[in-house]
């Protein structure tokens, strides 16, 4: 069951409020699941039970996006202010240095937590932040794209349309590589989650102004890339080798950019590798 948790960030406009939803489940040292931009946190429910039989799993609604309230006023989508708030969250969970996995956005963010000094592990699952300029471009064109598809339909048909595998693949095949394997439920909560990210836009533009350009040096990292991303293409993760180079790259066959759906076994194996 989701809960949600409001504390307090300093911002260059004086302390601001800031509510986090998310999901708690197993025991064993502490692991923060971190989803895309128009995604929530319902993205790793295929890998959640896995991973709880180990960790203790904290899967995130970042804020703007899911459950969770648009960031305050004053408090931009940039990595230098939403690293700090999923830090002074976890302080508020009395989490100590979690382990991080993340997917896109989130594996930007675990990334950058690790780097920030505030992860004892990272995993991270087709990160953004290694593109070329025009690879960037595509991308968020695509996510664009997707969005005006999420707003542009009504719910009847969206919920007529996951009734089929068909449908499923229409709605979601753009992020994974077997969409059939999505719950109808799921395709619907997700395409909505899309609809209704308020984060959406301010999260795009401010990706612009650039990528994860430091190492994350004395801890584990390990960047996974699906072989089958339509997304954010797996040439990156050469790229992500070469910034982050005691980083271990693993390939993951036949997945598409949220592999936690194509394969959880997978997945979870590389998650709990990284953070034993």
């Amino acid at each position: 069951m989701a809960t949600t948790v409001s504390f307090t960030i300093e911002s260059t406009h004086g302390p601001r409020p800031v509510s986090v939803t998310y999901e708690r489940i197993g025991s064993g040292e502490p692991l923060l699941l971190l989803h895309g931009i128009g995604h929530h946190h319902q993205a790793w429910d295929p890998v959640l039970r896995i991973l709880a039989t180990e960790r203790d799993v904290i899967a995130v609604d970042l804020p703007g996006f899911g459950a969770s309230p648009a960031l305050p006023d004053g408090v931009p989508y940039t990595l230098e202010s939403v690293t700090p708030v999923l830090g002074a969250f976890c302080a508020e969970l009395g989490l100590d240095r979690p382990h991080v996995a993340g997917n896109s956005l989130g594996g930007l963010l675990a990334l950058e937590m690790g780097r920030a000094g505030l992860a004892r592990s990272v995993t991270a699952l087709s990160p953004a932040g290694f593109w070329t300029e025009h690879e960037r471009r595509y991308a968020f064109a695509t996510l664009r794209a997707m969005r005006r598809g999420a707003l542009s339909l009504p719910l009847t048909m969206i919920e007529r349309m996951s009734r089929s595998a068909a449908g499923r693949a229409a709605l979601t095949s753009t992020i994974y590589a077997r969409p059939g394997k999505r719950s109808p439920e799921a395709v619907v909560a997700e395409t909505l989650a899309l609809r209704e990210a308020t984060g959406f836009h301010q999260t795009l533009a401010v990706g612009r102004d650039g990528g994860f350009t430091d190492d994350v040096p004395g801890l584990p990292v390990t960047v996974a890339w699906g072989s089958r991303d339509r997304l954010l293409l797996r040439r990156q993760g050469i790229r992500a080798k070469h910034r982050i180079p005691r980083a271990r790259l693993v390939r993951l066959p036949g997945c598409g950019h949220v592999p936690m759906n194509d394969d959880p076994a997978l997945v979870a194996r590389v998650v709990l590798d990284t953070s034993r």
